[in-house]
């Protein structure tokens, strides 16, 4: 989505989580947030749900199991050393990201389990509940113009609010992996499902199955009508209303896709099921690494 005047990225998430899988990192540090106290291997970043670009200041983010990351010269770099199991991440503006997810191990027993939806405004130093906190486990958050969608793991429901999430419509049950709108037409809300796509245009009171759509795990819409997605095995397709679709690229190295974020109609993010991270900015026809693990062997 392309946001006037100034783009923001947005972070469409896109698999359910499976709880908290430990990866390997090439370093060893004291996971402060363990509570188990001594050295332990650092678990890395964890599954990958959500990738965007801070405004303020160009710094990649990628949200995952244990934490928020920046990512720089190829190292992932864990934000205020916070292990916080973060879902539905997107990037709101400058510095201010929009999150659900799960409370790290060192706030475990005094957090709910569930933290519906909690904002940052320091690029992801601190956090704060906005609603729906012991309630909503939000697997993706979709901007679009003054509504915003969250798509809730618990009820399959897709939420709607049009007050920046601080109280919320339960809309259509859906089976997704993403949601994509965009504000020139926010009614229009896209859910890539896994086996294909569907659509509403009611503002997720009610959504359809679309025809002859892929089996898309990640979808985006750029322009009005115009749909960037992302397929379980790694190609970027685009489409016009969802119905005829032509394939732009693929990620290297053969991987599956999990998450697709459009920074602007060129600019691309995307993830694997390695937790691998790409960008491209010729649209998706072309992509370059921008953090690999350090090894993939404990990744399910």
């Amino acid at each position: 989505m392309i946001r006037i005047p100034l783009p923001r990225p947005r972070a469409l998430i896109l698999l359910a989580a499976a709880g908290l899988l430990l990866a390997s990192c090439s370093t060893t540090d004291t996971t402060t947030e363990s509570g188990r106290g001594g050295p332990t291997p650092d678990p890395g970043t964890g599954h990958l749900h959500g990738l965007g670009v801070d405004p303020a200041d160009g710094t990649v983010y990628a949200a995952g199991h244990h934490g928020v990351f920046r990512l720089e010269d190829g190292t992932a770099t864990r934000v205020a050393d916070r292990y916080q199991d973060t879902m539905g991440f997107t990037v709101a503006g400058p510095s201010t990201f929009l999150a659900s997810g799960h409370p790290g191990p060192a706030d475990i027993g005094t957090r709910p389990a569930h933290l519906g939806l909690i904002r940052s405004t320091d690029a992801g130093r601190t956090w704060q509940a906005v609603s729906a906190e012991g309630e909503a486990d939000f697997h993706a958050l979709e901007e679009a113009g003054d509504a915003l969608y969250g798509l809730d793991s618990r009820s399959e429901r897709v939420w709607a609010s049009t007050d920046g999430g601080r109280t919320w419509d339960k809309g259509a049950k859906v089976s997704a992996l993403g949601l994509a709108s965009h504000p020139d037409s926010a009614a229009t809300v896209w859910a890539a499902t896994g086996t294909g796509l569907s659509r509403s245009n009611d503002g997720a009171r009610t959504f359809h199955r679309v025809s002859s759509a892929p089996g898309l795990v990640a979808v985006e819409e750029p322009d009005p009508g115009r749909l960037l997605a992302l397929t379980a095995d790694g190609r970027v397709v685009a489409g016009r209303d969802g119905r005829t679709w032509v394939k732009l690229g693929r990620l290297p190295g053969g991987g599956e896709g999990r998450v697709l974020t459009a920074v602007t109609t060129q600019h691309l993010l995307a993830a694997d099921g390695a937790d691998a991270v790409y960008e491209s900015v010729d649209g998706g026809r072309t992509w370059m690494s921008l953090h690999r693990p350090a090894s993939d062997a404990d990744h399910t």
